[in-house]
């Protein structure tokens, strides 16, 4: 297993490990030719809602939608302006724009690439009406400082939740509670390599109020609650029936997802923490890490040089994010505040390594040596 082909992420043996069930789950729905809106769809939307602690999930096409969606339903308006990190995958402040919102970006934290919600009130005006986190790499952001901002402010908190789906975070008491779930909404992806992905696109929102879980199943549904009866402005989006029949078998395994993930990150923090070129992972005290990204910071500007010595090895590595999201064409006409000097930095200095539930010990081993290598 070793000898074979290391992928950043790699889909087929997970499939493999749960064919029978998957398979069976597919057949079903195709016997019973319910392809929209069929019986699976309902299953799994109670099925995440009862996982997550939630009354209300809601299928949606794919995690951007969601994103959208979810801005849509809170009644913001053209101008009003939400708080976004400026590391970050472009979808989160694409749907700011597309609305006729204004993403304001701020800073992150240089341990866990989340929003600094130190810098919140740094950002705040007038116009200010929403914030939405990031749940970057699998761990939580600072949500009761993010929570206590916007009760102060009256702000929306809307969660983007797409690579932490599953985790938790920890409240001052001890309690948990999972990621998504403790703001107004919260919004995810089941894209294929999400550590929850299905074959194909999809994605989900969740919240706890019944009028807004209301409002955003017409808004997702072309502004309908009767057929025909058209009551808001919506979209087309809705989670496939053959997804959700997948998605059900895959969220019994989650929790395992997650503690494979844990361990591959295990095995590389601890081979990795010695070399002092490099900084492994940080996880805060309030949030544990799922790990949809294993991602180290490479010091004295030789991320790209690493990157070019796996690559020589036919080991894959990514860089998320290469450029801050104000440096992009698409949002030039966002951002007045010049650099934030933590998003400039980790664009130089991060590195994601491969990271699956299904990674051979033999090709970790493989990275983790030519890692070492490199600073020997």
């Amino acid at each position: 297993m070793s000898s074979s082909k290391i992928n950043m992420v790699d889909l087929k043996p997970q499939y493999e490990r749960l064919k029978p069930r998957i398979d069976s789950a597919i057949q079903e729905v195709i016997d019973g030719a319910s392809f929209i809106k069929g019986p699976a769809l309902r299953e799994f939307e109670a099925n995440l809602a009862d996982y997550l602690g939630v009354k209300h999930v809601i299928g949606v096409a794919n995690g951007t939608d969601a994103l959208q969606i979810a801005l849509m339903a809170l009644n913001l308006k053209p101008g009003d302006e939400v708080i976004v990190p400026a590391f970050t995958y472009v979808a989160t402040a694409e749907v700011i724009g597309l609305l006729g919102l204004i993403p304001v970006m701020v800073d992150v934290d240089i341990n866990t690439f989340n929003i600094d919600s130190d810098l919140l009130e740094s950002v705040l005006s007038s116009k200010t009406k929403a914030i939405v986190p990031v749940h970057l790499f699998g761990q939580s952001a600072n949500m009761k400082a993010i929570l206590d901002f916007a009760r102060k402010h009256n702000l929306k908190v809307i969660e983007d939740n797409a690579q932490a789906i599953g985790g938790n975070f920890i409240h001052n008491d001890g309690r948990e509670s999972k990621t998504g779930t403790l703001g107004d909404i919260g919004c995810t992806s089941f894209f294929p390599s999400k550590n929850l992905g299905c074959f194909g696109d999809g994605g989900a929102i969740f919240c706890n109020d019944d009028t807004l879980a209301e409002k955003i199943r017409m808004i997702s549904n072309h502004g309908q609650k009767k057929k025909y009866i058209h009551t808001v402005l919506g979209v087309n989006s809705r989670l496939d029936t053959l997804q959700a029949a997948i998605l059900n078998v895959k969220l019994q395994e989650l929790d395992d997802f997650a503690g494979r993930r844990q361990k591959v990150a295990e095995v590389y923090n601890e081979a990795f923490k010695p070399i002092s070129g490099i900084k492994i992972p940080v996880v805060s005290a309030f949030t544990n890490h799922v790990y949809h990204q294993y991602t180290l910071k490479v010091g004295n500007d030789k991320r790209d040089n690493l990157k070019a010595y796996l690559q020589e090895a036919n080991i894959p590595s990514m860089i998320y994010y290469p450029i801050p999201l104000y440096n992009q064409e698409a949002f030039s006409s966002y951002h007045s505040r010049g650099e934030l000097s933590v998003t400039e930095r980790l664009c130089k200095e991060v590195l994601s390594l491969p990271m699956h539930t299904e990674m051979a010990s033999g090709q970790q081993s493989l990275i983790i040596e030519r890692v070492k290598s490199f600073f020997s």
